[in-house]
């Protein structure tokens, strides 16, 4: 059975930061390339954060405004891809999602539950 489970959202002030952590099973966890998405109230959900698969290098890309703040990062010992947000401002302020799709067939697409990452003061 195929899950991700996503974990270490939470309410944290401007300027703070958190790790996001997706813990992933059932599947061959280096086959995929991992994302984190997020989805603001009322906004439709974008892509913040992706990294390849392994044997793609590992490469990374970010949403525009994460640049400088966001790094996306993957252990494949442990089956986890990890998002440490850093400088957070309020417009973080989501449901962050973490996805994995195959890197050669984009039909085996999955995605966690989600976790609420609330910046406030």
């Amino acid at each position: 059975q195929v899950q991700l489970v996503e974990s270490g959202g939470g309410l944290v002030q401007p300027g703070g930061s958190l790790r996001l952590s997706c813990a992933a099973s059932g599947f061959t966890f280096g086959n995929y390339a991992m994302s984190w998405y997020r989805q603001a109230p009322g906004k439709e959900r974008e892509l913040v954060a992706a990294i390849t698969a392994a044997a793609a290098g590992g490469t990374t890309n970010y949403l525009d405004s994460a640049k400088g703040r966001f790094t996306i990062s993957r252990d494949n010992a442990k089956n986890t891809v990890y998002l440490q947000m850093n400088s957070l401002k309020p417009e973080d302020t989501a449901v962050y999602y973490c996805n994995a799709k195959h890197i050669y067939n984009s039909l085996y697409t999955y995605w966690g539950q989600g976790t609420e990452v609330t910046v406030s003061s």
